[in-house]
């Protein structure tokens, strides 16, 4: 049986870590922290994410002539994905991002995008003919808006489902928002698409029809430690979490989407998905760094 094709199309970034007691506050130096360095970013998160669940993923990107973005190809490749579409920028490094953790798995980040913010629609056109053949594309927006909305328009005349992870939170154009198949917002990112704080199920479902007001039926909010709200055209779902500690909360986001994908790229349902998804979220909390922390498929059986 032929696996149907995720393409994820975003950014990588090398992380690097620092886990201490407590964040710094602004002017202040926190001594004794750990020190790691993971390849990370939003879109190479999922990808991999999308590839330990079994997922048939081909990643485009674009990163840096440079250390950073070797040894990034050399991770994906030996993750199974389809790196064919990376493209290498000669004038932008690779992104870095740089992340400080407390003893509480809450995070600040900072990003140097680099060549993310490099990836432009001429560059995805060069992919059109590739792009054409996927049967789900899955985008966040470390890359430029320019290129999301690209990718939607082109996504949408030839009748591929798009998802998109509203991540970094910014306020988007209903005209993209019309031609999405399923949006992704958590609870911060949804009060930027909706204009209402969401600290509960009730909340939630405010925003989502809100949000689906504007032109996407089917909207997951994901709620953290609550689990996941579902809006599936004029359904409602409520999505718990399991109790769990949570270590690194860095890439829970993206072992979300990443999982929700290859569940849907299976023939689950949306909310058979988000099950699947916020259940390895859960995994991926209870372990330091972003791809490192993500699981595999037989972690999520065998738990």
């Amino acid at each position: 049986m032929n696996k149907k094709k995720i393409f994820v199309i975003g950014s990588c970034n090398t992380d690097m870590v620092i886990k201490s007691d407590r964040l710094p506050t602004p002017g202040e130096t926190v001594i004794g922290g750990t020190f790691l360095m993971n390849p990370g970013g939003k879109g190479a998160n999922q990808a991999v994410a999308a590839a330990r669940q079994g997922g048939n993923v081909t990643f485009i990107a674009k990163t840096g002539n440079d250390v950073f973005g070797r040894q990034s190809l050399e991770l994906y490749n030996s993750e199974g994905i389809n790196i064919d579409l990376i493209l290498s920028d000669s004038k932008n490094p690779s992104g870095v991002a740089l992340i400080m953790v407390n003893s509480e798995g809450e995070n600040c980040i900072s990003v140097a995008s680099g060549s993310n913010a490099n990836l432009m629609p001429k560059d995805i056109e060069k992919f059109k003919t590739q792009i054409g053949i996927a049967d789900l594309i899955l985008m966040q927006l470390e890359i430029p808006i320019e290129t999301v909305e690209y990718v939607s328009e082109l996504a949408f005349e030839k009748n591929i489902p798009v998802i998109l992870n509203p991540a970094p939170a910014r306020s988007l154009p209903e005209k993209l928002l019309k031609g999405l198949f399923l949006i992704t917002p958590n609870e911060s990112e949804a009060e930027i698409l909706s204009g209402i704080k969401v600290k509960d199920y009730e909340k939630a479902k405010e925003a989502a029809d809100v949000i689906s007001g504007k032109g996407v039926s089917n909207v997951v909010i994901t709620m953290g430690a609550l689990g996941a709200f579902v809006k599936e055209g004029d359904k409602y779902f409520e999505i718990a979490a399991r109790k769990i500690t949570a270590v690194d909360t860095t890439a829970a986001g993206d072992c979300f989407n990443g999982t929700l994908c290859v569940g849907l790229s299976e023939g689950k349902s949306i909310v058979e998905s988000v099950k699947l998804a916020v259940k390895a979220s859960g995994l991926c909390v209870q372990k330091m760094g972003a791809q490192s922390s993500i699981p595999y498929k037989k972690e999520l059986t065998d738990n």
